[in-house]
């Protein structure tokens, strides 16, 4: 007779409690997140990791598309803003061509965006900032239910009949420094990036982050271009309050 499998979990919050024989509820799902915010995709890569799933990242949509050319997610997570273009345009290819018959979700910090996404044909949205994980779990669960599963590693998926973990999502401070230099960069430089997507940017961010002024002031600078240099401003104060995300604290 073989020997038993023996199963490894993540350690840390919330899985005290979690018996070897037990899957993660996510556990054999696959995830390419399409998203240029290194601390959104942080975030991701935390709710993937406490859950089982395997993530994937893409910066753009062009990424996006050579990652779908050779590989088949069983989740599409699509931001809405990209630096060359707009996520709604994958979601609708995606649901014209039923690639991989994956499940294709909209991600923004505009709830407004809701909207496009679903007429493009979005399973659903999440809205910024993402620090459920049980949110997270039973929106990619809920949807994946609804899809023919034969190609997934598991025929059924059904949350573990646990108590869910208190969970407080602390994405990395590098991250956080890495997106607000480049959106300073953005502001400042005046890069081929359309002031929409810069604004949308940083309102993204601020909204992760949770960081209502700074929201408010790219939200400002939107229709505004006197407000971009307020906005300069209080990125590089941001950018110094941080400090150095190596030391210790």
């Amino acid at each position: 007779m073989p020997a038993s499998l023996a199963l490894s979990l993540p350690e840390g919050p919330g899985f005290a409690t979690v018996r070897p024989n037990m899957l993660l509820p996510l556990s054999g799902v696959t995830l390419l997140a399409v998203e240029d915010s290194r601390f959104a995709s942080e975030a991701l890569r935390l709710l993937c990791q406490r859950s089982g799933a395997r993530l994937r990242r893409a910066e753009t949509l062009a990424a996006a598309r050579r990652h779908l050319a050779v590989y088949r997610p069983d989740v599409v997570l699509v931001d809405l803003g990209l630096p060359d273009g707009n996520g709604v345009d994958l979601i609708r290819e995606l649901v014209k061509t039923k690639a991989g018959s994956c499940v294709a979700l909209a991600i923004s910090g505009d709830p407004d965006g809701w909207s496009a996404a679903m007429r493009a044909g979005a399973a659903g949205f999440l809205e910024k900032p993402l620090d459920s994980l049980a949110g997270f779990q039973d929106m990619i669960l809920q949807h994946l239910n609804g899809q023919e599963g034969d190609h997934l590693a598991c025929p059924a998926f059904v949350r573990p009949h646990m108590p869910a973990p208190r969970f407080t999502l602390q994405p990395d401070r590098q991250a956080l420094q890495d997106d607000l230099i480049h959106a300073a960069d953005l502001v400042e430089n005046g890069t081929n990036a359309s002031k929409g997507y810069v604004t949308d940017f940083v309102r993204g961010l601020a909204r992760s982050s949770h960081d209502a002024a700074l929201e408010g002031a790219a939200a400002l600078a939107h229709t505004s271009d006197a407000a971009l240099v307020g906005l300069a401003h209080m990125l590089q104060q941001r950018i110094r309050t941080l400090g150095d995300p190596f030391a210790p604290d």
